[in-house]
């Protein structure tokens, strides 16, 4: 039997992604819109900003997948979200859920927790203090940052996916990880800019509910890996954050096999062998 090759694999979902475009809806914070829906639309996805209850039932008919993001959460957020993915439940759609600043409130942390449980078919994308506290744990956020490394949020990500049925927890970070009850995908992308881009983790959210409405079971890993290696090359071209943003849309726009194969450093472990 032939062996897993990420390279090949990712590289192959990408050209999928951009012969198909799916439609990504998102219910994201307005910090992040724009940023979202050019990194969806250079990637060769079809973003829709959607936060009306009115045509929610009607967009999860035929949408790809389903983003929520809690980055700027109020009450009436909460039920627009709610809504959505019960409606993203009733059609099968996979849900990827970005808990922005999950411990900084009780509010987060309970709406996260609340919309882990409601999701049937759900992927968390977060950086480590926001999957900690997702999971219960203590940590060292600061609002919606993490200073927590990524390496200590793995037993937590194995404890997320036990306790709200979870396919697959995304840690970003200096090193990101990729957790599911099999595998645990260690990827050494990225460049130390990207943290200072606003809404950085939260186009990573976006790009993992492309692949997902591509393929639920691998787009954590191919959304981290082809954002990484995007930000690492735009990275070569940047003076500051600035430019960053700029060359990164570039870069995703353009990214092809050779480059992620030249580029992409990825490992995969056990998944109970390496958060034991």
């Amino acid at each position: 039997m032939k062996s897993f090759n990420p390279k090949e694999y990712i590289s192959t979902q990408l050209m999928v992604l951009r012969e198909n475009k799916p439609l990504v809806v998102s219910i994201t914070n307005y910090v992040v819109m724009n940023n979202t829906a050019n990194a969806l639309l250079a990637i060769g996805a079809s973003p829709v900003m959607a936060h009306s209850r009115d045509e929610m039932a009607e967009l999860m008919s035929f949408t790809g997948s389903l983003v929520i993001n809690i980055g700027t959460l109020d009450s009436v957020w909460i039920e627009r979200m709610r809504y959505a993915i019960e409606q993203a439940n009733y059609h099968q759609k996979p849900v990827v859920i970005d808990p922005v600043g999950c411990g900084a409130s009780t509010l987060r942390t309970k709406t996260a927790r609340e919309f882990c449980q409601l999701a049937d078919k759900l992927i968390v994308r977060a950086n480590a203090s926001e999957v900690m506290a997702l999971a219960g744990m203590e940590s060292l956020g600061k609002g919606v940052d993490s200073h927590d490394p990524s390496e200590v949020a793995l037993l937590a990500a194995h404890h997320i996916i036990n306790t709200f049925g979870v396919k697959q927890v995304v840690i970003s970070g200096e090193t990101d990880y990729v957790v599911n009850a099999q595998h645990t995908y260690q990827l050494d992308n990225g460049h130390e800019l990207m943290p200072l881009v606003t809404g950085m983790g939260c186009t990573h959210t976006a790009l993992t509910g492309a692949f997902a409405a591509i393929d639920f079971d691998s787009a954590g890993l191919c959304s981290t890996a082809i954002l990484g290696v995007a930000g690492e090359l735009a990275a070569q071209q940047s003076q500051g954050p600035g430019s960053l943003q700029m060359h990164l849309l570039d870069k995703l726009h353009q990214l092809d096999e050779l480059a992620l194969i030249n580029n992409l450093q990825c490992k995969q472990y056990q998944t109970q062998n390496h958060v034991a």
